[in-house]
Formats: C-alpha cells, structure tokens, sequence
C-alpha cells in the first residue's frame, strides 16, 4: 500500500554518480534552514561501515549525512546493509546486526524479509522527522532487478516520493545516460521522476546548455542545476570505485601506500591521513611503492584469509616482510591487523575456515569466534585520547610461545613490536593528536623530514567544512526552495 510521505529520493545514472555526496549536502541545506531532516538508504551494499551509539552497525555514507542533518545515526537510516565477502556471497546486516547471508541468485527474489523491514524503518523515520532524503542504490534502470526492488523505485513507490536522478558527468555519456534512464522505466515509474542533477562539471556552462535543453525537451523533466567539480573533498566513501580519491599532497614529506585488498573494508580509515598536511595517501598493489613509503598501511579486509592469500599470490608479503626486517614502519588495522599475526584460526567457519599462517610480524594469535564484535572503544596512546569504533570477528590475542613476544608493548587494544603496529580499531586517526604523534613517530623510524603544521584544522573541522562546501554548491546550483517544493509537491506536482 502506497504511503504519501514527505520525502525525496536522489538516485543515480550509476553507482558513485555523487548521490551520496548530494543527499549529505541536500541534509546539511535542510537542516540550515530549520528542517529537521533524516537521511534513509533501504539497502547499501559496502564494506565502509560505521558503529552508532547503541552499537549497531550502519553504512559510513549514512552516518556522514546524519552528520550533516545534525541528527543522531542509527539503524533506521540504513536498515539493510550487504557486505560482499566474494563476488557471490554477501553478509546481511540487519538493523544493525548480522543477520545471515545473500547469495547472488537470491537478489533478484529472496530479499521480501530485507524489504519489510526497510519500508518499516522508512516509516518510523517519517514519523519522528520532519523531511526523509532517500538516496538511492545504483541505478533505478536497472529493470532485471526492479520485481525485487526496494531501494530505488520500489521505495518511491510504496512512500510516494519523488525522485531526482544525478549524474556524473565526469565519466561523459551523462545526457544519454540520464535519457535512458527515464527510457527504461515503466510509465508508473517514470511519473515519480521529476528532474536531473548533472554532478562534478567543469568547464564552460555554456558550451553545455544546448545538451541540458535537448535533454528537458526529450524527457520533459527540468535539469533542476549543475553541481561543479568540488576538489579536496574524501568525504566517508562507500563504494570502492571512490577509493583513491584524494588529491595529491602538495610538497609532500611523508608518503603512505596503503594496500587494496580485493575485499578492502572501511578504507575511510587512511582519510584523516590524507586529509593531514605533507601526508600524501595511496592505494597500491605494487610491491616497489610499499618500499619506497615511509609508511605502509594494512587496512581491513571482509575477508582477512583470503585476502591474505591474494598477499602472497603478488609477492607483497615479502615487501612487507623486508620492510619490518629494516625497522620500516608497518601498520595493521583490523583485518590488516590480523594477517600480522603468527596464526589464524578460524574453527567455526566463518570465513574460509580451518588455520591459516599469518605474516608473523606480530608475536600474535587469532581466533575467529561466532559473535561479531561491535562497539565505540575509547583509550590512549603516548598521552593522546583515541575515540574509535571496532567491527569484528577475530580476537588477537598475544600468544607468549611466538618469538619476540617479551618484546611487544601495547598499541591502542592491540600490539606493536619494532615499526610494526597493529590494532582492530576503525577511525583512530581522526583524533587529532593521536594521529600527528603516530605520524611524527613514523616520520623518526622512516627518515622523513615530516612534522605537523602549527595551527593545521582538526579533521572533525575539516569534515565540517567540507560538508558546508558541498551544501553551499548545491545551494548555488539548485537552490534549498526547488527542493523543497519538490517535497511539499510529491509526486502528482
């Protein structure tokens, strides 16, 4: 039964097409104007997640525009959150907690349990707050998936919302693409569809003018603005096509090459890094940049036995390996964390299952138990507070049989030994003062020149700043009363 709330969903031509950034910046633009304001995402398929209060799991995307709005994160704003463990198999977070797996012949028809609960926390939203902004997944196109679906059209369906596509011109074909769109759609659709936003332009607007007026003529929906090319923005990604996107460090003293794994999780963590002056970040697969770094980066893994073996089938274990035999600083965060270790166990299966060796960097163990571990930990290091969040399986434990084990000192809730640092803690970085000392003791141990610039904005700032840019440009682009006569309209305006 269809419900007439008062919503709006941005969806896209394609996955990270800039929807997520948009809603955060529709939710900032709200909220400045009064308007109590919830972000909703019915199902994000990511490994970038983020703990709320009450220790329920949402996806990263969802608890930024929560920042945004100025509200309070929780399960409701992503009640359904798939984790791909493989290209096959997804791990179902709902409501905040693991809830079974998703196997790719049951997309299409074996989420009704996943859609029920998704519209009952859209509802439950809908009564609490003013203004729900839905973003969408994908691409509302694609029409082998629509029987099933309950994140983009399905949803605007059953809350009676209209809808905003965005499109990333960036990647060119974003006219045809939006065209095609509406083209796909079945006429019920496409009378939820009331305009396009045309996402990450630069150049001269003018030379695009006759396109977008094709494009209104055609499909006879208004391109609501064009949102420019916003440089310097790393805002809490959650699709892996977004990794790697900062800027490069101008005059960069201080190199870090983080790994990406095939099953790469809250890579957010290397953001506060990035975000840090001198620091330049990247991504690698490439055994020559992990020693030419001062740093290098385990980040965590979906999947910490497999990725490990993709490790070793690329030769970067022995990179690493030389790397700590030469006191060059390493460091493992959660599933990073784990391949440090001298030995995984995972008895109860639930990753691949049996033992496997780890690097041997860390005089650790690792036992993989059914609970998953969630939660907000909070701690010190070298006298700095750390306020983190932990999502996890394994338990690392020290295991006093291991070489070196006498020599290991604690490191946030895990261990260090020499330039090797390891810990299941997520978002540790953005404490400001325990970042710039972890970096100036990577600076020392590596030789670089590197220290923190007096007077450089926290990373908290920075957010916060970056999201008022984002507001601001759609702000000039659209304008907060199009959109909001969107809402107020729904969907027969």
């Amino acid at each position: 039964m269809t419900t007439q709330t008062r919503g709006l969903l941005f969806a896209g031509t394609t996955s990270d097409a800039g929807k997520s950034l948009v809603t955060a910046a529709a939710c900032r633009l709200f909220a400045r104007n009064g308007i109590k304001v919830a972000p909703f995402k019915s199902q994000n398929m990511s490994n970038n997640s983020m703990v709320c209060a009450d220790g329920s799991e949402i996806g990263r995307a969802q608890w930024l525009q929560a920042v945004a709005a100025g509200a309070e994160p929780e399960t409701a704003m992503n009640p359904v959150l798939l984790k791909p463990g493989s290209d096959r198999r997804s791990h179902i977070v709902l409501l905040g907690q693991p809830a079974g797996t998703l196997e790719a012949g049951e997309f299409a028809t074996g989420r009704a349990h996943l859609a029920k609960a998704a519209f009952e926390a859209y509802r439950d939203l809908a009564s609490r707050y003013d203004v729900v902004l839905a973003e969408g997944a994908g691409s509302p196109a694609e029409v082998n998936l629509r029987g099933g679906d309950y994140v983009n059209m399905g949803l605007a369906r059953e809350m009676g919302l209209p809808v905003v596509v965005v499109g990333d011109i960036d990647r060119g074909g974003v006219l045809a693409a939006m065209f095609g769109t509406l083209g796909l759609l079945d006429p019920a659709d496409q009378v939820h569809l009331k305009g396009w936003i045309v996402n990450k332009f630069r150049g001269d607007l003018a030379l695009l003018r006759p396109g977008l007026t094709t494009l209104e003529e055609r499909t006879g929906r208004p391109v609501l603005g064009v949102v420019p090319w916003l440089t310097d923005l790393w805002l809490d990604s959650e699709d892996a096509l977004a990794i790697a996107g900062w800027q490069h460090a101008v005059d960069a003293t201080l190199r870090v090459a983080a790994i990406r794994f095939p099953r790469i999780s809250n890579a957010t963590d290397l953001d506060a890094l990035a975000a840090e002056p001198g620091v330049e970040v990247a991504f690698t697969t490439s055994a020559s940049e992990l020693a030419d770094a001062d740093l290098v980066v385990l980040p965590g893994s979906r999947a910490t036995m497999s990725d490990l073996a993709w490790l070793r089938s690329r030769g970067l274990d022995t990179a690493i390996a030389k790397r700590a035999a030469e006191g060059k600083p390493v460091l493992g965060i959660c599933g990073g964390n784990q391949m440090l270790a001298a030995a995984i166990h995972d008895p109860h299966g639930i990753e691949a299952g049996g033992r496997a060796e780890g690097l041997g960097l860390l005089p650790t163990r690792v036992d993989f138990g059914v609970e998953k571990l969630l939660g907000r930990p909070t701690g010190t290091w070298r006298g700095e507070h750390v306020a983190a969040y932990e999502i996890h399986h394994g338990l690392t434990t020290l295991d006093p049989q291991q070489a070196g084990a006498d020599d290991a000192e604690a490191f946030l809730d895990g261990f260090s030994r020499g330039a090797v640092w390891g810990t299941t803690w997520h978002g540790a970085f953005e404490s400001d003062g325990f970042r710039r000392a972890f970096l100036t003791e990577v600076a020392s141990r590596s030789g670089s020149p590197w220290t923190p610039e007096p007077g450089a904005p926290g990373y908290a700032d920075r957010r916060e700043d970056m999201l008022d840019r984002l507001a601001d440009a759609l702000d000039d682009a659209v304008g907060f009363q199009p959109l909001l006569d969107l809402v107020d309209g729904g969907v027969q305006a």
